[in-house]
């Protein structure tokens, strides 16, 4: 995740590979390669449910949002956002940055939901490019949030990062997860801007 790439693969191709070898070793090479628009170590990566692309996570508090289309037009419409920060304690101005470490799209509405270091979820609008929501914050660390194939249910499991600087790391008995039933409309998009 250092290296910071993101290889994309064609899953119909694949398939379509398996037939073919045989019981010989075929060399499975990506559809796309790319260099992530984040400057620092991914944390997640999350596709759309609809195909259209996919958002990453990096260590440094920000979210991008990508197409697979590789025209011009289609790239122009990736961004990145900065996420999951709260203003240093010491009022010098300055923003106390969390990584993002969980990703997660919401299966009908298409929506995703972010988790990071600083015990947050929120919800996010990737066309619109807007949060949704933001829930109260978790006791520790968010480590990784999915939805439900029917979309009702959000599980976050949480457990102590390393954003506290604990020297001698114990997790146990604090690794939780919880479910949270949503409303029909708590993860709908709000459209466009």
């Amino acid at each position: 995740m250092n290296s910071r790439l993101v290889y994309i693969y064609d899953l119909q191709s694949t398939l379509m590979l398996s037939p073919q070898a045989n019981g010989a070793s075929t060399e499975l090479k990506p559809w796309q390669q790319r260099e992530s628009s984040l400057k620092f170590m991914t944390r997640a990566v999350a596709c759309m449910p609809n195909d259209d692309g996919y958002a990453s996570s990096s260590i440094e508090g920000r979210v991008a949002v990508e197409w697979f289309d590789p025209s011009a037009e289609s790239q122009a419409r990736k961004y990145a956002f900065k996420c999951h920060r709260q203003p240093d304690p010491e009022g010098d101005g300055t923003d106390i940055v969390y990584p993002v470490n969980a990703l997660a799209f919401h299966p009908i509405h298409g929506t995703f939901a972010s988790g990071g270091g600083d015990g947050v979820v929120a919800l996010w609008d990737a066309v619109a490019k807007r949060r949704i929501r933001q829930y109260q914050k978790y006791p520790n660390s968010v480590a990784g949030v999915a939805f439900s194939s029917d979309g009702k249910y959000m599980a976050v499991g949480v457990c102590p990062g390393f954003e506290t600087g604990q020297e001698d790391y114990n997790a146990e008995g604090l690794t939780k997860v919880y479910v949270r039933e949503l409303g029909e409309t708590e993860a709908k998009g709000k459209g466009g801007k």
